[in-house]
Order: C-alpha cells, then sequence, then structure tokens
C-alpha cells in the first residue's frame, strides 16, 4: 500500500487519545515535535473520559513521596517495580501542577487549597479530583481542547490501527484501517486497558486490548496480563446501569458496605483485592445472591454529584436507599512491557497509560495511581519518543504490516461466550483446570492472559488461585513475560 501522500517521515506517532495519549501529544509538541494523533473514537469520547477516580499526589503537608511509596508497594503484594514506583511518586506532583497550568481547574476548598480525597489503600488524603467524580471528564475536555487547536498536532480522529509497521526488528509506523500507511521513528501506543474482555466489567465495550496485541504481533513483550483488578463496587442490576461504577472515593468519605445481615464484613478503604475479594465471599455465602449492599445514605451527595444523578438514571435514589453492587472487571496491571522511559522491547515503539506495564502497579493498583501515571509516564513517553534516531529511506521501503496476527486479527473484539467463560475461569477465583480450558479460546488475547495466569502458580493480589493459596515468596518482584512463538518466563526488572 502506498505512503499517505504528503505524510513521510513523523517525529511522532499517537495512537490513542485517552488522557495517557493527549498528554504524550501536547508534551512532544511543546518540544517541538510534530505530532499524528489517531483516536478511535472523536475526542473525549475514550475511556479515560469516564474515570471516576482522580490523581494520586503527595501534596499535604503531613504527605511526602516516601509513604506515597511505601502505600504503592504495600498495595501491589510485592509485585512492584520499586523504581516504577518511585518515579510515579517523585514525579505525580509536577504532573499536577503542569495540568494545572494547562488549564484543569482541580477542586479546592473555601481557603483555594487542593481538597484532598482518600482511597482504599491510601495512608493519607492525597486524591486530586477535577469535578468530584468528573476528573476524567474535565481533563481529558481539556486537553482534547488544547490538542485540537495545537498547530504541532495533527488529529485524525475515528481511525483504527490495523497493524503496525516494523523493518528490522525496529517498529516503523502504522497501518490504518483506511489503507493509509504513517511512517514514523518513533510510535507511541496509548490504546487504555482489556477489562471489557470479561463479561461483568466497568468498562466500555472497546476495551479489549487492541494495543496489546498490536504490540505482541510486532515482537513486544507483554508482562503482567494475569493482573486484572477487579473494582469492589460495580453497580448490579439487569439493565443499563449493570457494571455502573461507584467510585472508590464515596467509602473515603464514610459509605459501609453491609452483608445480607445488615453487618459490616470488611474494611472499606482496604487495598482492591482484598475488599473485591471479601465481597465474593459474602456473595458465594448465600447461593442466588448477586450483591452486596453500600450504604452511602449519610455521606453529602453534593459531593458526588454525577454518581448520584448516575445511580438514579437507573433507578436507584443512593440518598434513600442501599446499592447493590458487586466487583468487575476494571484495570489491568500488566500490559506492554516497558522500561522507565515507556520504551517496549521493539526499537521505535513506545507504550504508555493502560496498555503500558512498568511494573508500577504489581499485582494490586493502588487507587488513582494510574491517572498520575498517565501523566507521568506520557511525559516520559514524550521525550524518549524524539530521542529514537530519525528513519531511513530504506526504513520506509522495507516496512511491512501484520505477522503471525493478521491484519483485523489482532483488533477484533471477544465474543460473547469468550467474555464468559474469561469471567468463569479467569475472574476473582481461579484454578488450573479452568484456566487450561482457555487455552482453547478463540481470541489469541483471551489465550495470553490464560498462559501468564497459568505460569504464576501461587495467590497474589488480584490474582488468586484455589490451587495455589500461598504467596511464593521466590516470585517476589517477578513479572510474567510474554514473547511471540516462546514459552512464557519470569523476569526480575531494575
Amino acid at each position: 500500500m502506498p505512503t499517505l501522500s504528503g505524510h513521510g517521515q513523523r517525529q511522532l506517532v499517537v495512537v490513542g487519545a485517552g488522557a495517557a495519549g493527549l498528554y504524550t501529544a501536547l508534551c512532544a509538541a511543546r518540544d517541538g515535535a510534530h505530532v499524528t494523533l489517531v483516536s478511535a473514537t472523536e475526542l473525549a469520547e475514550t475511556s479515560s473520559y469516564w474515570a471516576q477516580g482522580g490523581l494520586a499526589a503527595a501534596l499535604a503537608a503531613d504527605d511526602s513521596v516516601e509513604l506515597h511509596l511505601e502505600d504503592t508497594l504495600r498495595a501491589g503484594r510485592g509485585a512492584v517495580r520499586p523504581s516504577a514506583a518511585r518515579v510515579l511518586v517523585e514525579e505525580a506532583p509536577g504532573a499536577v501542577e503542569d495540568l494545572s497550568r494547562r488549564g484543569v481547574t482541580f477542586d479546592a476548598d473555601r481557603n483555594g487549597r487542593l481538597a484532598l480525597g482518600l482511597e482504599g489503600g491510601h495512608s493519607q488524603r492525597r486524591i486530586v479530583h477535577a469535578g468530584g467524580a468528573a476528573t476524567g471528564r474535565r481533563i481529558v475536555r481539556q486537553l482534547s481542547a488544547l490538542a485540537a487547536t495545537e498547530e504541532r498536532i495533527e488529529v485524525l480522529e475515528d481511525r483504527r490501527v490495523e497493524a503496525l509497521l516494523t523493518h528490522d526488528g525496529r517498529c516503523t509506523g502504522v497501518l490504518l484501517d483506511s489503507g493509509e500507511l504513517l511512517h514514523s521513528a518513533a510510535t507511541v501506543l496509548s490504546t487504555g486497558g482489556a477489562a471489557a474482555m470479561w463479561a461483568r466489567t466497568t468498562n466500555p465495550a472497546g476495551a479489549v486490548g487492541a494495543g496489546l496485541l498490536l504490540a505482541y504481533a510486532a515482537g513486544a513483550t507483554l508482562a503482567d496480563i494475569e493482573f486484572m483488578q477487579f473494582h469492589p463496587t460495580a453497580v448490579v442490576s439487569g439493565g443499563s446501569g449493570d457494571g455502573l461504577l461507584v467510585t472508590e472515593a464515596i467509602r473515603g468519605e464514610g459509605a459501609k458496605l453491609l452483608n445480607h445481615d445488615g453487618e459490616r464484613f470488611v474494611d472499606e478503604l482496604a487495598p482492591r483485592d482484598e475488599v473485591a475479594r471479601a465481597i465474593f465471599t459474602e456473595i458465594t455465602r448465600h447461593p442466588g445472591s448477586e450483591a452486596v449492599a453500600l450504604d452511602m445514605r449519610h455521606v453529602d451527595p453534593a459531593l458526588f454529584p454525577n454518581v448520584v444523578a448516575a445511580l438514579q438514571r437507573v433507578g436507584i435514589e443512593p440518598e434513600r436507599s442501599v446499592i447493590p453492587v458487586a466487583p468487575a472487571a476494571h484495570y489491568m496491571m500488566g500490559g506492554i512491557a516497558t522500561d522507565l522511559q515507556a520504551r517496549s522491547t521493539v526499537p521505535g515503539l513506545l507504550a504508555v497509560g493502560e496498555c503500558s506495564c512498568t511494573g508500577l502497579h504489581g499485582a494490586n493498583r493502588l487507587a488513582s495511581n494510574s491517572l498520575s501515571e498517565c501523566f507521568v509516564f506520557g511525559a516520559r513517553a514524550a521525550r524518549a519518543a524524539l530521542d529514537e534516531p530519525g528513519l531511513l529511506s530504506s526504513d520506509i521501503a522495507g516496512s511491512s504490516a501484520g505477522g503471525p496476527l493478521a491484519p483485523g486479527t489482532a483488533v477484533a473484539p471477544p465474543s460473547s461466550e469468550s467474555r464468559e467463560q474469561l469471567w468463569r475461569w479467569a475472574g476473582l477465583e481461579r484454578d488450573g483446570d479452568g484456566l487450561s480450558r482457555l487455552l482453547d479460546d478463540p481470541h489469541p488475547l483471551v489465550r495470553l492472559i490464560a498462559s501468564a495466569a497459568l505460569a504464576r502458580t501461587e495467590s497474589r493480589g488480584a490474582h488468586w488461585r484455589h490451587d495455589f493459596p500461598a504467596t511464593d515468596a521466590a516470585l517476589d518482584e517477578r513479572h510474567v513475560t510474554l514473547v511471540i512463538d516462546q514459552e512464557s518466563d519470569f523476569e526480575r526488572w531494575k
């Protein structure tokens, strides 16, 4: 296929226009790069738009980066890459300041100080919000407006990447579903996560790990994809409200989880894997039950107007009645393995945001670290991308697309049957027999998730196996890695 007319070598192609992609593009443009931003949807319609959480950053006088680091390591259950966690906690405050300079208005008290929230696993109030539970919406809307008016950024909306272009083991750009070839010395994937692979999810339908498969087909290493975080409090209903996320910040303001006897059964602000599993256990104790109760009747509804309005739209009045909730697939801790500059194992290919895996989240993501990650590592990705050597004419002429996973195959969504099977056999509780059944699933990402989960013969964080209920200390800080045509392996990263 011909090169897109008039668009030869690119300084940078960014795939995905969520928080991570937008910020990466804006940082690169600020440094003088010409950026092509490829978005599968119109701007401000990405998964990040719906994010209810905030940014975790040590900004309070009684907080510190060391406390934030301790909380991150503790929540990650011994699987966090300490160097990645340190980068996040040290650079998150600066990311908040930069977003403020870019026009994002964060919530503040009457004295003008940032209003810091508390979420599960955090020992201090350090969650920065913009419009309460509308944080994702506010940030993505502002960054989208900046990207749309930045002369160095060309936005291609309603376009999807069919395959990555490679030559001699290096990524040289992307093939779009329109047949266009975009060549670039550096390509940054910011395509989001894969939680919609599971039948019960808080994510929009498009979150099916397309970027992971694109990178894998191009030869990149995937890591930690057995770790899917199940958010504890997603609405259970028979209608359109099923899977609606009720932000953890509500529990930070005093909402309680109640069992069938109306009694509390878990510390609501424990790390998410602990809370989700406790809810799952309560539900399984009562045959026919599908939910426990979240009681926010004593929480000021003015603090969470967007959540209250969303609940009311599906027929729930949270000021007068409890909310039926149960865990749902929410956030993949693994993804495309990268170094601390967002570089994958394929030269010229970088990844940032939920599709990436720096090792920051370990086996259980600390609440709101992920949005901070988008900006901290987005800035790093922009700098690293601009350091990539330029393409030669031979790189462009010799580039090819596809590979072991044919174009189109890599980005095909899973069937409803695949999603049900993944929920059943790779949900909150797993075992070898169930995971082995998934190895024959028609969807390649289901098979990869099963392979990674089978390799991890222990229980740790979000990965809980009946047949291996103990945590294996020998696997501390070790990451299950997957490379095409190779057996899964464990690696320890610096």
